[in-house]
């Protein structure tokens, strides 16, 4: 059995340098569009005093009650890695006054989350995820922007498209109602569960009076199956909650954006009022969310700012590439080396040396030997690492000043001077 110290700790993994590009080129499509949109980067500490995260996420919920790493640190402080990124930014924000800038603050983050729950296709305990998060806007178009972003960075992935067929990622869409419309639905679906306490789970019968709508996304097959049947939050909104619901539909439909109305989603945190819409997947099992977010208008004022109405999503990139795997879409390959140069001789290795210097720094992707090898071998590896362009040095080349220049697909050799300048005109 391997030991523990060369293992990495359960629910958690590597991403090896043959597999980096595969995150590079997400990521890169997920900044690209993320700008197109409007959206600056930010970026938080990686752990938080544990009070933000019980007063933002909720006392009530699974990740608060059940999955977040928390710890007392050397000082005596409640500190916790991140279970979810909206809390952060939102803390950042009011720090830093990032609300006085002009309205709407628009922000991405690409971060790691943390939370100790059962490992299982694409969900682990460290996993990273994209979010973004737009303040200042309480209009149907903010939410139309925002759902419109994250359908087209799925359709940019090539996950979200009509000719998948039932394979489709598909827009889950539902409104949970505000703090005018909640009260009375929290009632009727306190009363629809106290009806089935006894079958309920001891977590779900702990939040019945509390906060039964989290009932509503227990894991618990039997809560679950109890929850198929609660009234529907939809069903009690208020004037105002309708209509922004209604218009919202109506600006996506516009927009070419398909989605369904989708009565079950509530998302699994406290702050989220109004809106809330998944992007779900069926190529992953259980865990078929590939993105999920809503408005949260009261988080703001509720962590210690002015009132500021604020929506977002958050999408897990592990999930993301889960599904670009299982539907077969293509990633760009790695990019390969531009020129490996290869040696004999110790006067042509001091040359070498100092000509990929001024390659690389020139931009240009460059290799040579660092192994001792033999020429053969330098040739065998230079073909292994996918080199676009091989070069022999050696005295005989030295003395002349040029040396083949040799193109490794189509076989083309080339006389070149031993410059970088010229090397770079050649490429």
């Amino acid at each position: 059995m391997m030991p523990v110290i060369v293992q990495a700790p359960k629910g958690t993994y590597d991403v090896m340098p043959a597999d980096s590009y595969k995150w590079q080129y997400l990521e890169r499509v997920l900044r690209d569009t993320a700008k197109s949109f409007g959206y600056r980067e930010i970026r938080f500490p990686m752990f938080e005093h544990t009070e933000l995260f019980i007063r933002g996420v909720g006392d009530t919920t699974d990740i608060v009650q059940k999955e977040m790493y928390t710890f007392e640190d050397k000082g005596g402080r409640s500190i916790s890695l991140r279970p979810e990124g909206t809390a952060s930014v939102v803390r950042a924000m009011i720090e830093h006054g990032g609300f006085n800038e002009a309205l709407p603050v628009k922000c991405y983050y690409i971060a790691p989350l943390f939370r100790y729950e059962k490992p299982q296709a694409g969900r682990y305990r460290q996993h990273w995820q994209f979010g973004v998060e737009c303040f200042g806007a309480k209009s149907p178009a903010a939410n139309a922007e925002v759902i419109s972003l994250a359908d087209t960075f799925l359709k940019r992935l090539g996950i979200r498209d009509k000719s998948l067929g039932v394979r489709d990622i598909t827009a889950h869409i539902n409104s949970i109602g505000c703090p005018k419309c909640r009260p009375a639905y929290q009632a009727t679906l306190g009363e629809y569960f106290r009806a089935h306490v006894d079958e309920l789970c001891e977590t779900c019968r702990s939040r019945l009076d509390r906060n039964p709508m989290r009932i509503l996304d227990c894991k618990s097959p039997i809560c679950s199956k109890i929850a198929e049947g609660a009234p529907r939050i939809i069903d009690y909104l208020c004037g105002d909650c309708q209509s922004e619901f209604d218009n919202t539909l109506q600006l996506l439909s516009r927009m070419g954006v398909d989605y369904q109305i989708d009565s079950g989603i509530v998302r699994g945190f406290d702050y989220y009022t109004g809106l809330v819409f998944e992007f779900i997947s069926n190529d992953i099992g259980a865990q078929g969310t590939v993105c999920g977010g809503g408005r949260y208008d009261g988080l703001v004022e509720q962590l210690g700012g002015k009132p500021t109405p604020g929506l977002g999503f958050g999408s897990g990139l592990e999930r993301l590439l889960l599904v670009m795997e299982k539907l077969g879409v293509p990633i760009p390959g790695e990019e390969s080396i531009d020129i490996y140069i290869a040696t004999t001789g110790e006067e042509a290795e001091n040359h070498v040396q100092k000509l990929i210097l001024d390659l690389r720094r020139m931009g240009i992707a460059a290799e040579r030997d660092l192994c001792e090898r033999s020429l053969k071998a330098q040739m065998k590896y230079a073909d292994k690492i996918g080199a676009r362009y091989t070069m022999v040095v050696g005295d005989d080349e030295l003395k002349a000043g040029t040396a083949q220049l040799k193109n490794m697909e189509t076989g083309e050799q080339t006389p070149c001077v031993l410059s970088a300048a010229t090397i770079e005109a050649v490429l």
